[in-house]
């Protein structure tokens, strides 16, 4: 594979890591709730789903999922009940200035863990990649799977640079919000509801 084409793949998956999406609009919340290190790791999970969907591509996996309406259905329900459980506990979230007035922290393997569920739980992901990632294969450049893999650590990087940035800028704008209680309180209940309409989103999307 040339440098040119790898190039290429990674200006489009930057462009794609900035247009608004279920990935992003989740760290975005995750960041502005829980600080920057939170949103952080649910990056680094988001990454390690990414690893997961790019073997499915080079195994051929993502094609079954294609091709099996009640697979693509079960995992868009076990994604949407996940994403509402999340919205659920967010919304009841109680609102304090710090941790030792009784906001609790998630352990970092909680919200290392969201991204990955979150990540893998969205069968689109899968369908998406199985759509992008052959069009930059090329013929007599090393075999398929391992042009596969190159490209998924491509889009693994440009993802996250981009969500890293997205957890870094959120990150600081949470923590000024949260001096207020009651902004934290409403911080918390957007971010329940974003979490609802990205489940709806899933729940009703088609392949």
């Amino acid at each position: 594979m040339t440098a040119e084409a790898q190039l290429g793949f990674f200006g489009i998956a930057l462009l794609l890591g900035l247009s608004p999406g279920p990935d992003n609009l989740f760290v975005l919340m995750q960041s502005a709730t829980q600080g920057r290190r939170a949103g952080l790791l649910v990056t680094l999970g988001l990454c390690t789903g990414l690893l997961g969907h790019t073997a499915a591509v080079a195994l051929g996996l993502a094609a079954l999922l294609a091709a099996s309406p009640t697979a693509f259905g079960a995992l868009k329900l076990a994604g949407a009940a996940y994403l509402l459980y999340l919205a659920w506990g967010t919304w009841r979230a109680p609102a304090a200035l710090s941790a030792q007035q009784g906001q609790p922290a998630l352990q970092p393997w909680r919200l290392y863990g969201r991204g990955v569920l979150m990540n893998l739980s969205n069968p689109k992901v899968a369908i998406f990649f199985l759509a992008l990632l052959p069009q930059f294969v090329q013929a007599g450049a090393g075999p398929v799977p391992w042009q596969i893999a190159r490209l998924g650590a491509l889009f693994m990087l440009a993802t996250l640079i981009v969500f890293g940035s997205f957890a870094w800028l959120a990150g600081g704008l949470g923590q000024w919000l949260q001096r207020s209680t009651r902004a934290q309180r409403t911080l918390n209940r957007c971010a329940a509801l974003v979490f609802v309409g990205l489940g709806i989103r899933l729940i009703s999307s088609e392949m």
